[in-house]
C-alpha cells in the first residue's frame, strides 16, 4: 500500500506547480516505523519530517537514502540532538529558538538550513511569526544569525471547509514567498500542504508539502 499511495502522489506531483517549480513530497512520519519509512524511500520518497525529536533520533540510523527534516514544534532544550544530523528545520517559529539554534550550530561549526514558520491563520493552538511580522523577523535573522541560514517559509492552513478562505490565505503566503525570494535568493521553498489540503496548496504556489496519512494510512498511536 505505501508504494502505491507514494507512487500516485509522485506522480500528480510530476506536473509542479503553476509557478512551473518542482514540488518536493516530505513524507510525515510521525509514529511510523522504519520498516515504513524505507519501504517510502524505496518507492520514490527523497525527504522524510518528524515531529518529535525523540522519534528523529531513535529512527536515525535505521533509515537510509532520504534527507532529514524535522517539521514539529521544537524546544529549545532539544536542538542539541539536531545539531549536524537535521538538513532542514521547518519550524523555526521564535527568536528565542533561533537564539539556541545559532550558538549550538556555531559551537559545531554547522550551519542550519531553515524555513520560517508563519502561522498564516492567527491561530492560538499554533506556533508562528504573524503575517505582518514575518517579513521583519525573517530580515533579522537573515542578518544576524550567521549560522542559520534561511531557505524560506511554512505554514500550516486551519482546519476549515471554507475553500474561498483557505485558497486567500495560501495565496497570500505565496505572495509573502515571491516578495522575500526577490530580496533574499537563497529562500526556495514554500513548505505548505499536508494530507487534507495539499492539492489545494500547490495550485496557489506551494513547492513543498508535508503528507503523512495519504502515503501510511492512519496512525495508530501506542496504548498508554
Amino acid at each position: 500500500m505505501i508504494r502505491e499511495n507514494v507512487q500516485t502522489v509522485l506522480a500528480e506531483l510530476a506536473a509542479g506547480n503553476p509557478q512551473g517549480e518542482a514540488v518536493t513530497l516530505v513524507a510525515a512520519t510521525k509514529t511510523r516505523t522504519p520498516e515504513e519509512i524505507n519501504e517510502a524511500i524505496a518507492a520514490g520518497v527523497t525527504a522524510v519530517g518528524e515531529n518529535k525529536v525523540q522519534e528523529f533520533t531513535a529512527k536515525y540510523e535505521a533509515v537510509q537514502g532520504a534527507a532529514r527534516h524535522f517539521i514539529g514544534h521544537l524546544q529549545t532544550n532539544k536542538v542539541k540532538y539536531l545539531i549536524g544530523k537535521c538538513d532542514l528545520l521547518h519550524s523555526l517559529d521564535r527568536f528565542e529558538l533561533a537564539d539556541e539554534l545559532q550558538k549550538r550550530a556555531q559551537n559545531a561549526g554547522w550551519t542550519a538550513d531553515c524555513l520560517l514558520e508563519v502561522n498564516i491563520g492567527c491561530e492560538l493552538s499554533k506556533s508562528g511569526f504573524s503575517f505582518e511580522e514575518a517579513e521583519s523577523a525573517f530580515g533579522r535573522i537573515a542578518r544576524a544569525y550567521p549560522n542559520i541560514r534561511l531557505r524560506g517559509l511554512m505554514a500550516m492552513l486551519p482546519l476549515s471547509g471554507d475553500e474561498e478562505m483557505l485558497r486567500g490565505l495560501a495565496t497570500r503566503m505565496r505572495a509573502l514567498f515571491e516578495h522575500l525570494r526577490a530580496e533574499y535568493p537563497g529562500a526556495a521553498y514554500l513548505s505548505m500542504g499536508m494530507s487534507g489540503d495539499w492539492r489545494l496548496c500547490v495550485e496557489c504556489g506551494s513547492n513543498m508539502v508535508r503528507i503523512g496519512t495519504a502515503l501510511f494510512g492512519e496512525r495508530h498511536y501506542p496504548a498508554p
